[in-house]
């Protein structure tokens, strides 16, 4: 299929990750209506130039993007969407859901003639700021091929991993490393500090070493000044795709208890009042629980 400048996208979910893409595809001069469930989410976009969407005119919009929190969500806008769907659209979910649910909805999707390239993102609020995202995509190699027009203004890369399914499959690998890694950098800035180091030179001392990565560079600073907005990572987020590796993980009887220990505690600290807030606040469960 071939896309240009004037196709028109239409961009469900204007969270952290999706008001951020879209802004993106605006300022390189895409023409995007949004939408949310919670209207006025939609407003900072309308303002830099977007239109606002109403689901029953969808089916004027060859490209459906979709960026919501979980799996009901995705699910629950489908159901919402789906009578208004027509023969050929693509619906490229950025969302990070379980392999399972992708594979349903885009048999769904398949039913009505309707392209699924399941196409989650890595990178956060950061890197969808700066179009530097890392993206991995399940779905017929052509399409994805054909997307990139889109994706050169969201991403540093695009990797297809196989068919629908594998992307999420490696995005679920991804913040496995992510959400477990998160529990042992707030343990260890937790450590340096009770032995006298200066925790704010943790990062760049670190940096380029065996221990550094993007998570510690990010995460390490804010843990050790106890500085937590703006939001970048939410835990229930964390927690959630945590939560999906281990169900992922125990579909094929493969164990897998590091993740699981560091899903306990993530689960832990979102139950104590922290679903909504930085990941980097796991500071203070490490600190709570000493």
């Amino acid at each position: 299929m071939h896309f240009n400048q004037q196709t028109a996208i239409a961009f469900l979910g204007m969270g952290l990750m999706g008001s951020r893409m879209a802004s993106r595809l605006l300022h390189a001069g895409f023409s995007v209506a949004v939408w949310n469930r919670t209207e006025s989410a939609c407003v900072p976009l309308i303002e830099q130039g977007a239109t606002a969407l109403q689901l029953e005119n969808l089916a004027h919009y060859p490209i459906i993007f979709t960026c919501l929190s979980d799996d009901a969500a995705v699910a629950a806008v489908f159901t919402q969407i789906e009578p208004y769907l027509v023969k050929d659209q693509i619906i490229v979910d950025f969302s990070s859901l379980s392999v399972q649910q992708t594979l349903d909805l885009s048999q769904l999707a398949q039913q009505q003639h309707v392209h699924w390239i399941d196409s989650p993102v890595s990178g956060g609020t950061l890197g969808a700021e700066n179009g530097t995202l890392v993206i991995f995509a399940g779905g017929d190699a052509q399409l994805i091929q054909d997307l990139s027009i889109f994706y050169d203004v969201l991403a540093q890369r695009v990797t297809r991993m196989g068919d629908n399914g594998t992307g999420q499959a490696t995005k679920i690998c991804n913040q496995l490393i992510v959400a477990a890694n998160s529990t042992l950098i707030a343990e260890a800035v937790a450590l340096a500090a009770h032995a006298g180091v200066d925790t704010q030179l943790l990062a760049p001392a670190l940096a380029g070493g065996f221990a550094d990565s993007k998570p510690f560079q990010i995460l390490a600073p804010r843990m050790a000044t106890q500085v937590f907005e703006p939001v970048q990572w939410k835990v229930k987020t964390l927690s959630k795709d945590l939560n999906n590796a281990v169900i992922l993980a125990e579909s094929f009887a493969l164990d897998i208890p590091v993740a699981k220990h560091a899903l306990s505690q993530l689960q832990d600290h979102q139950t104590e009042g922290y679903a909504d807030a930085d990941l980097a606040t796991f500071i203070q469960h490490v600190e709570r629980h000493t």
